[in-house]
């Protein structure tokens, strides 16, 4: 899982960067040229890996070596929920993409000796992460938005939901009798460019800007995750 011991050192360098930090899964995931290597270095011939059961009491056993020798460990249940709250505090709070995110977990595997679990886990490990930060970003970003600020947001938000729930024949702009433009109006595409759409496109600036949030209000949160 680490690099290779002393004796390897002569190792050619398109064989040192084949690992992927955890045990193959087979013999279709080694590459003849590292087996070939290997066997020289052990004086075995190479087939003899043709052999060699990948399930079982002995792999296991094997496995375990390998991990006491090189000081790596399986991940625990405890391991995987520091695991990701380290993430959540590191890496998903500017990275919102799972597959990123999930790079960063097995390379934080590797600098914590620790097997990287199976894709499944991984991916649920990646999930709360991305979870834990987006509640956290949220209670953040709350906090900083004042009373007067949150009720003209749910003002905008129940003037929509109003609108939605209007039949055809319904009397009503879905505006408020004082306030502006409800939030469905809000996220409407602008459409083609026209001296109408122009004078909508300023109206829903204005509402937004109507709402008053802080001018600073995500200015500590990642590009990344404030573009849509």
């Amino acid at each position: 899982m680490r690099s290779c011991p002393t004796s390897c050192t002569a190792t050619p360098r398109r064989l040192r960067n084949i690992g992927h930090g955890r045990f193959p899964r087979g013999r279709f995931e080694l590459p003849g040229e590292a087996v070939e290597f290997v066997a020289r270095q052990v004086q075995v011939p190479a087939s003899e890996l043709d052999a060699y059961e990948w399930s079982g009491r002995t792999v296991e056993y094997h496995r375990a070596q390998i991990r006491g020798h090189l000081g790596f460990r399986e991940c625990s249940v405890a391991d995987a929920d520091k695991l990701a709250a380290w993430l959540a505090e590191h890496v998903a709070c500017k990275e919102r993409r799972p597959e990123q995110v999930r790079v960063e977990l097995l390379a934080r595997c590797r600098t914590e000796c620790i097997e990287p679990p199976t894709p499944g886990r991984c991916d649920r490990i990646v999930a709360a992460a991305l979870r834990v930060a987006e509640e956290t970003l949220t209670a953040r970003i709350s906090a900083r938005i004042t009373a007067e600020s949150i009720e003209r947001i749910v003002a905008l938000v129940a003037g929509a939901d109003q609108e939605d729930d209007a039949g055809p024949g319904d009397a009503g702009s879905g505006e408020g009798e004082d306030g502006p433009p409800v939030l469905g109006k809000i996220k409407e595409a602008p459409g083609n460019v026209s001296l109408e759409t122009m004078l909508t496109e300023i109206d829903k600036l204005l509402a937004v800007r109507a709402v008053g949030l802080p001018a600073d209000l995500f200015a500590d949160v990642a590009p990344k995750v404030v573009a849509p």
